[in-house]
């Protein structure tokens, strides 16, 4: 198993994370890579919705985890004035892995190698179960939007 995807299902499980039907989050290894939303809803058999994509941001500087339903954009201008920032920009490869140790397609919401102020999407609420990156292109792990605030220690809110 990829590094990245252990120490994931490690903090799944130190977590106690539970997925849409109540039972232990374990992360799932996909025959190919899904670096978008939409292969990933496809590949997993649900609605491009029920995606959590994991974006980050340098918000003046410092990275920003925004989780966010496949079925929409961050604004980030709102973004911004929500969290009182001047500049909030997509983060290059190198500030991503930098800060959370996974390349960009498969960052999970947690495993970092230090917790990342994170923005959860309210959209994903409209999800019974919802699905994040799990470390690596190849992973992804089922969760709920209730969860994800949980395990992220996350702020639900309005990103689109």
């Amino acid at each position: 198993m990829h590094p990245n995807v252990t120490a994931v299902q490690d903090a799944l499980e130190s977590a106690d994370a539970r997925d849409g039907s109540g039972r232990p989050s374990r992360v799932r290894m996909l025959p190919d890579a899904v670096h978008t939303a939409a292969a990933a809803a496809q590949a997993l058999g649900v609605q491009v919705g029920q995606i959590a994509n994991s974006l980050v941001f340098a918000a003046d500087g410092q990275p920003l985890l925004v989780m966010t339903s496949g079925a929409h954009r961050v604004d980030t201008a709102k973004v911004a004035a929500l969290l009182g920032v001047g500049a909030l920009t997509r983060a290059t490869p190198e500030f991503v892995r930098e800060h959370t140790g996974q390349p960009i397609g498969g960052v999970a919401p947690l495993g970092h190698p230090k917790p990342l102020r994170t923005l959860v999407d309210i959209d994903l609420a409209g999800y019974e179960e919802i699905w994040a990156a799990g470390g690596i292109p190849h992973a992804v792990f089922p969760t709920t939007c209730a969860e994800l605030v949980r395990l992220t220690a996350g702020t639900p809110a309005e990103v689109a």
